[in-house]
């Protein structure tokens, strides 16, 4: 359940690109990985230009928002990438994130559909990001709601694969402080005689 490492997160070995396919083969999972969650940033910044009604525009944007969280937790990222994660509650009330990476279907992963994934994945959440502190500054209040709502369901996605393909907790922890140990080995290594 806890395996994402054979993932690619982007076209990372290149004398492997020959080898692996680069074409599309889930053309429709990729249209609808990238429709729903454009579709949500091009009604919000043109609403006026559809309707002039806040609620109207305010539906649609929502439903567009759960069709994509929806098709990318279940869907494009199965298919596209081979991972899937989950939350659990057990009996005692505790959730628990769950991981998992399909192997076997890694081989077949394609380059260009990993690219899409993994590009729209973390782009369209820096856009919620950018309505949510504009729409505080312009105080917008009553955009704020949904557009908060947007960038938490964007995040959770990409905060869920992220983590998938980290292999959970344990890899991203273990990930962080080898990172940080390399960092201070570096910093005494190269420190000044003098000091």
């Amino acid at each position: 359940k806890d395996s994402g490492s054979e993932v690619p997160l982007f076209h990372e070995d290149e004398s492997t690109f020959d080898e692996k396919k680069s074409n599309i083969k889930h053309p429709q999972a990729c249209f609808f990985h990238l429709f729903f969650r454009t579709s949500a940033i091009l009604i919000y910044l043109f609403c006026e230009l559809f309707s002039r009604s806040f609620i109207a525009n305010m539906v649609t944007i929502i439903l567009l928002l759960s069709c994509d969280f929806w098709t990318v937790k279940n869907v494009t990222g199965r298919l596209l990438v081979g991972l899937r994660w989950w939350n659990q509650v057990d009996e005692d009330g505790h959730s628990h994130w769950m991981f998992e990476s399909r192997t076997e279907t890694n081989k077949n992963i394609s380059n260009s559909e990993s690219n899409i994934f993994w590009l729209g994945l973390i782009v369209c959440p820096l856009f919620w990001v950018f309505f949510v502190f504009s729409s505080l500054f312009a105080f917008n209040i009553k955009w704020l709601v949904f557009v908060f709502m947007g960038a938490v369901l964007q995040w959770a996605n990409l905060y869920g694969y992220v983590r998938c393909k980290a292999g959970g907790g344990k890899k991203l922890k273990d990930m962080a402080t080898n990172y940080l140990g390399l960092k201070l080995f570096k910093k005494v290594v190269n420190k000044p005689e003098g000091m």
